[in-house]
């Protein structure tokens, strides 16, 4: 009888076995076919594959966070209105003719040599970005300044330049890996805290989730990153803010202090310390212990308008989950 029930338990649990290993090998073959579009483009334009990289990047999580625009359904995620693809004054939005849409001053342009531009073809459509930058020049000061002259935004214009130094020291894409914040054997315990009413400073609402842990556990980076904050915050006390590939901002809050020699603009990967649990906050620079220690984890995400708050607790325990599930594996 118990060797049917683990028959059965198997056949019930193989197709999802076999459906995350399909899903796994799909991934990692777009991420290939990425990495390709995007060389491919460096090779011909001179433009480092690792700022193409990241502005399909930003521009793929932008559209995955609003409403208002189409989901990407090709390897790039850049999108284009059809009047900026075929020029503001052209009579025809879905023209594909390279050389109208030049005169009417289009953003539009055939990378793949056959004789159209296609807004709906990846080739086309990086290159297109491409070549708008090339207008200022391909070293990193003039891919700036094209950079902000296109989104007119100062923070979209340092998410992509984050985006491209983390694709830059890893020279891979797929950098999906999270980790937990503390150490999962350490003495720790959390809940779901997100929106819970907080008043001190004020009636607000709790924007994150509150692990209790012993004073001084590590704390460690979610994700593959960017340092974009460190120091003091009345609210968080000594807090860290790292920016993922995602357009994600992850927030660790009431810190004892900082990991050695840690800095804005440090690229971080998933695990890697970057400080230590405390009570640190609600008060001048110093100000600690008016609370018991404990790591504040919120997670903010950018639309290329506004950044909002949302949920970390299902994210925490999913990466639980896994990183548990890793180590037994080891």
């Amino acid at each position: 009888m118990r060797y049917l029930l683990a028959i059965m338990i198997f056949s019930l649990l193989l197709p999802v076995c076999l459906d995350n290993n399909v899903h796994a090998e799909e991934q990692e073959d777009v991420y290939g076919k990425r990495m390709m579009l995007y060389q491919k483009v460096e090779a011909v334009t001179n433009l480092p594959w690792y700022y193409l990289a990241a502005i399909d990047q930003y521009e793929r999580s932008v559209r995955l966070a609003r409403k208002d625009l189409p989901k990407a359904e090709g390897l790039s995620g850049i999108y284009y209105k059809p009047e900026e693809w075929a020029g503001l004054l052209n009579p025809n939005i879905h023209d594909t003719n390279p050389v109208s849409i030049q005169f009417f001053n289009g953003m539009g342009f055939d990378g793949n040599g056959d004789g159209k531009a296609n807004i709906t073809d990846d080739e086309d459509v990086l290159h297109a970005f491409a070549q708008y930058l090339l207008s200022y020049g391909t070293d990193h000061d003039n891919i700036k300044i094209g950079l902000w002259n296109y989104y007119k935004r100062d923070k979209t214009v340092g998410i992509i330049i984050g985006k491209a130094t983390i694709y830059k020291q890893f020279g891979k894409l797929d950098l999906d890996q999270h980790a937990f914040p503390v150490p999962l054997r350490s003495n720790h315990s959390y809940k779901n805290t997100w929106g819970d009413a907080r008043g001190w400073g004020g009636r607000r609402i709790h924007e994150g989730t509150d692990i209790f842990a012993n004073y001084g556990v590590p704390v460690r980076a979610t994700g593959y990153g960017i340092v974009e904050m460190k120091g003091w915050n009345r609210y968080g006390g000594w807090r860290v803010g790292v920016r993922d590939i995602n357009n994600t901002y992850h927030y660790f809050a009431h810190l004892s202090g900082f990991a050695k020699d840690l800095k804005v603009g440090q690229v971080v990967e998933p695990g890697q310390i970057i400080g230590g649990v405390g009570s640190s906050g609600y008060g001048p620079p110093g100000t600690s212990g008016k609370f018991p220690p404990h790591l504040h984890y919120g997670m903010y995400k950018d639309n290329g308008y506004t950044e909002w708050s949302f949920d970390p607790y299902p994210h925490l325990r999913m990466w639980a989950r896994q990183e548990r599930a890793s180590l037994k594996k080891k």
